[in-house]
């Protein structure tokens, strides 16, 4: 990835940019690109720091302004590289000096570059500026690193097979933490072996918690364990094969994600888990109202690390839960309106194969722009769980819980749990275990008979709410499931 950043930047270069402002936390590796892309073009690659200024220059340091008054004097092609520049561009003076030597830069072939991990422009240079992004380390950077780590000795065929999947296990994670992480999880292993993979893969979801909103999802059941819905999953089974090279040579675009919608406790975070367990993808979660809430960094530097590190895993499942309550929060600052502008267009935009599953509960708090055909292949309603569905879901519990659901009246229980959800349903499963244990006896078909009677279901407190959810549905969504009561519902409003 780097390599095409690199290309990127020298072409901006040839075309006679003047102002690169270039976005990335991994500051050492940012500037050995610059140093051989300066190479690469025949000019000098000059850091300035605040605390430092620049190398054997005198009265360079202490501002921004001293900075710039120091590049002046150099006449030699360059390429200027300013670190920390997220801290400096709130001095007017410095910007309008910096604004002033444009001009000169482009006689002298010179250019600056603005390194930092997020960069807010002054609205002066935001057309002066080209903006470009150092992505995470990908598959082969990370296996450079390793095996100069190696120090390029011929490995046998398990400890190879250790190598890829350390490799594999460090995506998402900057260069020198890679590195880190890779020369820990080696010693405590003793060598490259099976052990050496587990350790990074715990040392990477430790270094990734401290990207604000984002988390890893752990052994997600798979669709199997999901009753019912039975239309999106032949959807999903369709799409299992599509993010190889065979269906991009047979011309399939990439599947970009599914935005689902429905009545609360109804399977859809669990649907999302889900689809990552049977493709066999990382799953991580992304807290978009967290991301707006965060105290240390902004929103926008919060989602970009976020959608970097979901970029470098992939392919990936991306899960945005309750998506309405990150517009929420947002509206409640209209700074952040950019932030989320910026998310959109990377859902339709993305060329990374990151599945993006979407859950909302309430469309009042979506807005237009995101039901727009191309931020989701599809958007599915996922309403009560029919009759049928009602007793999947009931076998699934019981045999989770060690019972044989032959030996219980499932299609009994299944009529009396009309209304209810599957959340619901595996409440009162554990509601009638509960009952039995505290009895010292087994489980009966009238301890679920009566968890069932003693379930206050979410339909009677939310009923209107839900019928102006399947109003809403009714025409702009797919049913998740295809059945004929479920039809006769949506129908019936």
């Amino acid at each position: 990835m780097s390599e095409n950043l690199g290309d990127e930047i020298g072409v901006r270069l040839r075309a006679g940019w003047r102002l690169i402002a270039l976005e990335s936390f991994e500051e050492e590796r940012a500037l050995g690109l610059l140093e051989s892309i300066a190479e690469a073009s025949g000019r000098a690659c000059v850091p300035w720091s605040l605390a430092s200024g620049i190398r054997d220059q005198e009265k360079s340091s202490g501002s921004f302004d001293a900075g710039l008054r120091a590049l002046a004097s150099h006449k030699e092609p360059a390429l200027f590289v300013i670190l920390d520049a997220h801290r400096l561009l709130d001095d007017p003076l410095a910007v309008r000096r910096l604004r002033d030597l444009l001009p000169v830069l482009a006689a002298r072939k010179q250019v600056i570059v603005l390194l930092a991990p997020a960069l807010d422009l002054p609205l002066e240079l935001t057309r002066e500026a080209a903006r470009v992004e150092l992505p995470l380390p990908d598959a082969g950077e990370i296996e450079v690193l390793f095996r100069q780590l190696l120090e390029g000795k011929t490995l046998p065929p398990k400890a190879e097979d250790a190598l890829q999947g350390a490799i594999r296990g460090a995506l998402g994670l900057t260069a020198s933490e890679a590195v880190r992480v890779f020369r820990k999880a080696f010693r405590l292993a003793g060598g490259l072996n099976t052990q050496t993979v587990t350790e990074i893969i715990r040392d990477k979801r430790q270094a990734l918690r401290r990207t604000p909103a984002l988390s890893f999802c752990e052994d997600p059941a798979g669709l199997s364990e999901v009753g019912g819905l039975g239309e999106l999953k032949r959807w999903l089974g369709e799409r299992r094969r599509a993010f190889g090279e065979e269906a991009r040579r047979f011309g399939l675009p990439t599947p970009r994600g599914l935005l689902l919608l429905g009545v609360q406790g109804c399977g859809k975070s669990l649907c999302a888990k889900a689809v990552a367990r049977e493709w066999q993808f990382p799953l991580m979660r992304l807290d978009l109202a967290a991301a707006f809430s965060s105290a240390r960094r902004s929103p926008e530097m919060v989602i970009r690390e976020a959608i970097q590190v979901a970029e470098s895993l992939s392919p990936a499942v991306l899960w945005v839960d309750e998506i309405e309550k990150g517009f929420a929060a947002s509206a409640a600052d209209p700074s952040s309106s950019r932030v989320f502008g910026a998310f959109l267009t990377w859902l339709s935009e993305k060329q990374a194969p990151v599945f993006v599953v979407a859950t909302a509960n309430d469309v009042a708090g979506l807005p237009p722009e995101l039901l727009r055909r191309g931020r989701f292949d599809e958007l599915f309603f996922i309403d009560l769980p029919t009759l049928a569905e009602r007793r999947e879901i009931l076998a699934i519990h019981l045999t989770r819980c060690g019972r044989d659901p032959k030996q219980f009246s499932l299609e009994e229980l299944a009529a009396q749990t009309e209304r209810l959800t599957g959340a619901e349903i595996e409440q009162l499963v554990t509601a009638a275990l509960h009952t039995a244990f505290a009895e010292s006896r087994e489980l009966t078909d009238t301890d679920l008979a009566n968890a069932v009677d003693e379930t206050v279901p979410i339909y009677d407190t939310f009923e209107e709410r839900i019928k102006e959810l399947r109003d809403w549905a009714r025409v702009r969504a797919r049913p998740a499931s295809l059945d004929a009561k479920t039809v006769s519902l949506f129908a019936e409003g």
